[in-house]
């Protein structure tokens, strides 16, 4: 009878640890990533060269054509939204035009917004 010690097999590296790292970074960048929702229409905004960062409220975007823009709602649909506001004094808009947007249509907005009692009225820019 053969008594010899049985050969020992090379164990190869285990891959769950490796696994499980993978995963974790996985799991990191996900939830390490900013989540934001795309515009509504592409928006080119002016450039300035320093100014104070735009508080929250509603968020008016206007294309280079004049297209309006307020979270899902488009053109017409947009001032329903602004009427249905309670306190527009105490709201705040932030507008989002496009540099080639001519100044007499956002004057033109800017003066329709003022009209149903907005005080609070801001013009969002690109730093330079």
């Amino acid at each position: 009878m053969d008594f010899s010690h049985p050969t020992r097999r090379r164990q190869s590296e285990p891959a769950l640890p490796m696994i499980n790292v993978v995963f974790l970074l996985l799991i990191f960048f996900l939830m390490s990533a900013q989540i934001v929702a795309p515009p509504p229409i592409d928006v080119t905004p002016p450039v300035v060269q320093r100014g104070d960062a735009a508080q929250d409220g509603l968020r008016l975007h206007m294309s280079a054509e004049g297209a309006l823009a307020l979270d899902d709602l488009r053109d017409a649909d947009v001032w329903d939204r602004f009427a249905e506001v309670q306190t527009p004094s105490e709201a705040t808009v932030l507008i989002r035009a496009d540099a080639a947007l001519p100044a007499a249509q956002l004057a033109s907005v800017l003066a329709r917004i003022s009209a149903l009692g907005f005080e609070h009225i801001q013009l969002a820019t690109d730093q330079k």
